[in-house]
């Protein structure tokens, strides 16, 4: 039976759309009754005011605002190269040796599922959609998935399936309005791709003693093991990302080198101009988005919608639910904040859309960091290649704000 869109909500609001833990109450549990905080209370209590001290006396010491910096080039080499250090992951670079599975004739354009190679020890899947009136050399977009709590699937969020399960149909209504938006964009003339981010879609973390609903994702897979696989993915990021700690490398550089290598793997299609690359996300996909223009000059425009704000503004209830073990760079915060990093990107082509109903991120923290992306980019030269927009929505990337991506994306790529 699909969920009612309460159901739904309460889903990805309780059970953490960037990657929080679904507590007992939503799981059917009793528990013993407990006195709520007050609704301005920091989660943190009587330990807030020494964490918030911390990050409040960052001096930003990478930051492009500052005076020692003068020269773009210079400070962006100094810059990345810190978010490097800080990944804590660097494989060495090997040939994407694709693979193709199945090549599937979508109307307006041409499905690919593939797999690919992006480090000695990673082969992934991918969707490659090529539109069919593309007579030439066309632009591209790398298309990247959510977070949202939700782990069965990965890049079937922005891609269209020939059956499509009801839970994803929904979440799809919920977050894109009903859109897969790397179809879209492949309608649109546009080389798209996606990938399964490390946990997420065929990646997801699988036991031995899994049934077979888990390994399958039959489309007739009940809500309840739905949920199910969800809380326990959920609960067990932590567990994940220590177990990365321990063997010396991070999560977030498991993502960001599988975007780079998937953006490789992108330009070297014949079907590509590898002149015109952009990159789209909602949610975590658009931290990947931002990070991976912020890193990889090869990108010309890149949006971002629904994650963007800074580091000091989340601490006193919003870390929850977006600070994440999956994707969050470990110290940057004393040389960078988050608007620091996006500015990586200039003078290249950068939007960012956030919703003033987003209840993952303090609006005071999304609108200093817009104010602060902008000096950034105006110090740069370029102060006509930023976009920041703040729609009156929440968590979501609507029919609105992808019409206005979509208007961006083809100025600029």
């Amino acid at each position: 039976m699909p969920m009612s869109r309460r159901q739904f909500c309460e889903g990805l609001v309780i059970g953490g759309a960037l990657g929080g833990v679904v507590p007992a109450q939503a799981r059917g549990a009793v528990v013993p009754a407990q006195a709520a905080p007050a609704a301005s209370a920091p989660h943190l209590g009587n330990l807030y005011p020494f964490v918030q001290g911390q990050a409040d006396r960052s001096a930003f010491e990478l930051s492009f605002l500052r005076n020692e910096f003068k020269d773009l080039r210079g400070w962006q080499r100094t810059a990345r190269a810190r978010v490097f250090d800080h990944l804590f992951y660097a494989p060495p670079k090997v040939a994407a040796k694709p693979e193709l599975i199945r090549r599937t004739d979508r109307g307006d354009y041409v499905e690919e599922y593939l797999t690919f190679q992006t480090t000695p020890d990673l082969r992934i899947p991918a969707y490659v959609l090529l539109p069919k009136q593309a007579r030439v050399r066309a632009p591209a977009i790398l298309v990247l998935h959510s977070h949202d709590g939700i782990y069965l699937w990965g890049k079937e969020k922005v891609v269209a399936l020939e059956q499509e399960h009801p839970y994803l149909a929904t979440f799809k209504q919920q977050r894109y309005g009903g859109k897969s938006i790397a179809s879209e964009l492949a309608r649109g003339g546009y080389v798209t791709m996606a990938i399964d981010m490390f946990y997420w879609g065929e990646r997801r973390m699988l036991r031995e003693d899994d049934p077979a609903s888990y390994r399958e994702r039959p489309v007739t897979m009940s809500e309840a093991d739905i949920r199910a696989f969800n809380q326990r993915a959920s609960q067990d990021e932590s567990l994940v990302g220590r177990s990365l700690f321990t063997a010396g490398i991070t999560w977030p550089g498991v993502i960001l080198w599988d975007d780079i290598r998937a953006l490789d793997y992108l330009a070297s299609r014949p079907e590509v101009d590898a002149a015109r690359l952009g990159c789209v996300g909602l949610s975590v996909g658009g931290y990947r988005s931002y990070l991976l223009a912020a890193l990889d000059d090869r990108i010309k425009a890149a949006v971002d919608v629904g994650w963007m704000t800074s580091f000091g503004a989340q601490i006193r209830q919003h870390v929850t639910n977006t600070i994440g073990l999956s994707f969050h760079i470990n110290g940057l915060y004393r040389y960078l904040d988050f608007p620091d990093l996006a500015a990586l990107a200039a003078p290249r082509a950068l939007m960012v859309i956030n919703g003033s109903r987003d209840g993952l991120f303090a609006l005071d923290g999304v609108k200093a960091a817009f104010d602060k992306i902008g000096r950034l980019y105006a110090k740069a030269g370029s102060p006509d290649r930023v976009r920041c927009r703040i729609f009156d929505a929440p968590h979501e990337f609507n029919l609105e704000m992808q019409a206005e991506a979509w208007e961006w994306l083809a100025k600029w790529v």
